[in-house]
C-alpha cells in the first residue's frame, strides 16, 4: 500500500482578501492550520503545499510541509485546484513518492480537525471508494432565485411546504477536503469520480474564508470550539 499524501494548493494571488493564505487567524498564518491538521492526522504520511509564491512556500516549510513550486500558468485566477493537484502528482512521481491516496485540502477552510481527515481516509479504504468529499448536512434548506417574473423557489413548492421531519437529508459540499486516488484524478482530471462517498462534518465546519468578514467569523468559531490549540 502506497503513501497517503496531503496536498494543499495555496497560490499567492487573492482578490477578495489580499494575502489571504498568510493572513493571521488565531495567531498563525491561515495556511499553517491546514498543514498542522494534516501533520497531526495519523493516516497521512506527508504534507505538501503547491504555490507560485516563495513567501508561501517558506511559511509552508516553517510549519513542516514540503514545498512544490507551481508554474505561473497554473496559478492564475482561472487555474483549477485540479491543475495544481495534477502538477503536484507529477512532482511526487518524479521524486519516487508512490501515493496511494491524495488528500486535497483547501487552505481557506481551517475549521476542521485531524480526526476529520483520518475518518475520511479510513472510509475510502474500508468502503473501497475512489473519491470522497467533505460535506455538512443542511436542514430546512429552501432555495430561491430571481426568475423572469421575480423571486421563485428552486427546490420546493412554497404552497405545499413540508414539515421538517419529512424533508429528505441534503448535504452541502463544504470544500474542506477531498480524498481521491491518483488514477481518478488523472482519468477524469477531477477530484471526484468513480465510486464516491461523503464524510459528514459538524455544521459549524461549513464556513470558508472568501472575504474579510468570513475570516473574522472563522476565527471566532475556531476560538469558540477550542480548535486553536495545534
Amino acid at each position: 500500500m502506497g503513501e497517503v499524501v496531503a496536498v494543499i494548493p495555496a497560490r499567492g494571488g487573492s482578490k477578495g482578501v489580499p494575502g489571504k493564505n498568510l493572513r493571521e487567524v488565531c495567531g498563525k498564518p491561515l495556511l499553517a492550520w491546514s498543514i498542522l491538521q494534516a501533520k497531526a492526522a495519523e493516516l497521512i504520511s506527508s504534507v505538501w503545499v503547491s504555490s507560485d509564491s516563495t513567501e508561501i512556500l517558506g511559511v509552508a516549510e516553517e510549519y513542516g510541509a514540503h514545498g512544490i513550486e507551481r508554474p505561473a500558468e497554473l496559478a492564475g485566477d482561472e487555474a483549477s485546484s485540479e491543475s495544481a493537484w495534477l502538477h503536484s502528482l507529477d512532482h511526487l512521481t518524479l521524486h519516487k513518492i508512490e501515493a496511494d491516496l491524495i488528500v486535497g485540502m483547501q487552505a481557506t477552510s481551517p475549521i476542521r480537525e485531524p480526526t476529520d481527515l483520518d475518518l475520511g481516509i479510513a472510509k475510502v479504504r474500508e468502503e473501497g471508494l475512489d473519491s470522497l468529499l467533505s460535506v455538512v448536512q443542511v436542514q430546512d434548506h429552501f432555495v430561491w432565485r430571481i426568475g423572469a417574473n421575480g423571486p421563485e423557489p428552486v427546490n420546493y413548492d412554497f404552497q405545499s411546504r413540508k414539515r421538517r421531519q419529512l424533508i429528505e437529508p441534503r448535504y452541502l459540499e463544504n470544500g474542506s477536503f477531498y480524498v481521491f486516488t491518483p488514477e481518478i484524478l488523472r482519468k477524469f482530471e477531477n477530484r471526484i469520480g468513480g465510486r464516491v462517498g461523503f464524510h459528514v462534518m459538524e455544521r459549524h465546519k461549513m464556513f470558508q474564508i472568501d472575504s474579510v468578514e468570513e475570516a473574522e467569523l472563522v476565527e471566532k468559531i475556531m476560538y469558540g470550539f477550542h480548535m486553536d490549540k495545534l
